[in-house]
């Protein structure tokens, strides 16, 4: 009775302390040699694991363990794990129904199996007087469960963190949810902001921001020079649009025409009649071809004809 009483003044005096600078890493009897299977507890933003020998759960982002007379809290499945005052257990722990625990005390089989642990029982009625009305809440406001970290399903065996440092770097690396209770919120590590800059671009930041600012006047020699090679630079003409030479036509060859022979003896017939007359009569059209063309235009006569017309011409006249 001594004892317990001893150990109800250290919790009280610990109430005043954050739960994670009054807690201590120790290694208890739980070994998970990969990621366990967890289910949701009805109506509790609470997970329990069926398949494992003890009183294992998951609650707002932890895994919390009830082995021996203590809760103990972890970041990751298999520890190592942090005791936990019972001042500072959270409230959705402690209203976890006796049958979901696993392997429970002996005290307990005497309990309800649908209520949760009468805590006040066993420790006492100072921590009943602190942690007052711990079990009475609106069901139907409960919140919801947290993500389940499954990324931790990756390291098993051989490959488990057991460093704490590297489960705090791999925590706030891959799980960015923060834990409502503030209790648990002393136990989860805080999220790696992610770095989408290299080093080189942050100094170059840094130094940008340290560099006092330019005046008026370095601004006006800093942009001459640019001035004076965009005047120096040749300009870029607009491409013309490209022309066609005018495409030169051929001469055209005209076929010689083939006359009718009919009408070659029948024009014949009338160019002796015209060397006798003299020429051809005033109402008679001169022979055309097809295309309305005097045939005799522009044909140049052999001199033995012309010599026989100037002899026709001349006896004419004498006639006359």
């Amino acid at each position: 009775m001594t004892m317990r009483m001893l150990l109800m003044v250290l919790w009280l005096l610990l109430a005043g302390v954050t739960p994670a600078t009054a807690s201590v890493q120790v290694s208890i009897g739980i070994n998970l040699p990969v990621y366990p299977q967890l289910v949701r507890v009805p109506g509790y933003p609470v997970y329990y694991a069926p398949r494992v020998a003890g009183n294992f759960f998951f609650y707002d982002g932890l895994y919390w363990v009830f082995y021996g007379e203590d809760w103990y809290v972890s970041s990751w499945y298999n520890g190592p794990w942090t005791l936990v005052a019972p001042i500072a257990v959270p409230v959705f722990i402690l209203r976890i129904p006796v049958r979901y625990y696993r392997d429970p005390p002996i005290y307990f089989r005497s309990w309800r199996r649908e209520a949760p642990p009468r805590w006040h029982e066993h420790w006492g009625d100072d921590w009943a007087e602190h942690r007052r009305d711990w079990n009475r809440w609106d069901r139907r406001a409960a919140p919801p469960p947290a993500p389940l970290p499954i990324y931790q399903r990756r390291y098993s065996g051989d490959r488990y963190p057991r460093d704490i440092r590297e489960q705090r770097d791999l925590s706030g690396q891959h799980y960015r949810y923060r834990p409502r209770d503030a209790a648990a919120r002393e136990f989860l590590p805080q999220p790696t902001p992610p770095r989408t800059r290299g080093p080189e671009r942050d100094d170059r930041e840094t130094a940008r921001r340290e560099r006092p600012p330019r005046t008026m006047e370095q601004d006006r020699r800093r942009s001459a020079p640019d001035a004076e090679s965009r005047q120096g630079s040749p300009v870029q003409r607009r491409a013309e649009p490209m022309q066609m030479e005018p495409r030169q036509r051929e001469p055209r060859q005209m076929e010689p025409r083939r006359m009718d022979p009919g009408r070659e003896e029948r024009m014949r017939e009338r160019e002796m009649r015209d060397r006798q007359t003299g020429g051809p009569r005033m109402n008679e059209r001169p022979p055309q071809d097809r295309g309305g063309r005097t045939e005799q235009r522009g044909r140049k006569q052999p001199p033995q004809e012309e010599e026989r017309d100037r002899r026709g011409r001349e006896e004419q006249q004498k006639e006359r």
